[in-house]
């Protein structure tokens, strides 16, 4: 609760606490167009930090009024590949955040074998940490992609229910914890950012996008070259396969802005 604009009035066990407050960037929030939801109080070091929800009616956009339409692929070894209607390429490199998550891999690791009240409480830290350097990575690249293509975009995204990324060395049975959800979270990030500024996101099925010419059509897996990280179709197209990706996915995107009929589209809705 806000006290008079300067502090805010929470309740606690031992009764109602005030305390003063800094904004820092949350001013937008209070012209009266967001409805605020569920609070939550959280401890950082030695700062208290209030994360709110907040929520806010934003008009559709208008497919007529679609300025670019960009396909996204995410991955590993590049963390997002993106390729747009003006035939541009952009890879963000995630050699690094995929040595950071193994080198989190290998204390864990570490600790486990432990096995002691203080290796356990020490991994339940890290993997706090862990969890909100990831997340603010995800935050830094939804937040860059929104900012270079603005308002009137459509993002596209492979729906990756049911997608494994083996090229990470954990365990089959961790997985989705240790590689999937990060890519879930990307999207979520991605979505609501975009509906901020008038952009929307949709998912396309993953099936076949790494595979297909976007060229010719053909699809065949062993026109990929996953260790050279190559794609070559007999027809002659050859290139990058994460841009192969990136291109067939936005492909299947401007389908879905022209109007053209596929089950497969989802259109992404976002949580705040």
């Amino acid at each position: 609760m806000v006290d008079n604009g300067k502090t805010f009035s929470i309740n606690t066990l031992k009764g109602r606490v005030k305390c003063g407050f800094f904004l820092n960037g949350f001013e937008e929030y209070f012209d009266g167009t967001w409805a605020f939801g569920l609070a939550k109080l959280v401890k950082s070091g030695k700062h208290w930090f209030l994360h709110i929800s907040v929520k806010k009616e934003i008009a559709e956009i208008e497919l007529t009024d679609v300025k670019h339409v960009v396909g996204i692929d995410r991955g590993l070894r590049q963390l997002v590949t993106t390729y747009d209607e003006k035939d541009k390429t952009t890879f963000f490199n995630g050699n690094a955040v995929l040595k950071k998550r193994r080198h989190y891999k290998e204390l864990r690791r570490s600790l486990q074998a432990r096995n002691t009240r203080n290796s356990k409480r020490r991994i339940r830290k890290m993997e706090s940490r862990e969890n909100h350097w990831m997340a603010d990575v995800n935050h830094c690249l939804s937040k860059t992609l929104v900012f270079l293509y603005g308002s009137d975009t459509v993002f596209v995204l492979e729906d990756l229910i049911g997608v494994r990324f083996a090229t990470e060395q954990v365990a089959k049975s961790q997985r989705y914890e240790h590689v999937s959800w990060a890519f879930f979270q990307f999207g979520q990030m991605l979505t609501y950012k975009a509906n901020k500024v008038g952009s929307m996101v949709v998912e396309v099925s993953a099936a076949y996008t790494s595979q297909r010419c976007p060229k010719c059509g053909t699809i065949k897996k062993s026109n990929r070259d996953t260790h050279n990280h190559e794609y070559h179709c007999p027809c002659g197209y050859r290139s990058n396969d994460d841009r192969v990706a990136a291109m067939n996915i936005q492909q299947l995107g401007t389908q879905y802005v022209s109007g053209v009929e596929n089950p497969k589209f989802e259109k992404q809705k976002a949580n705040s």
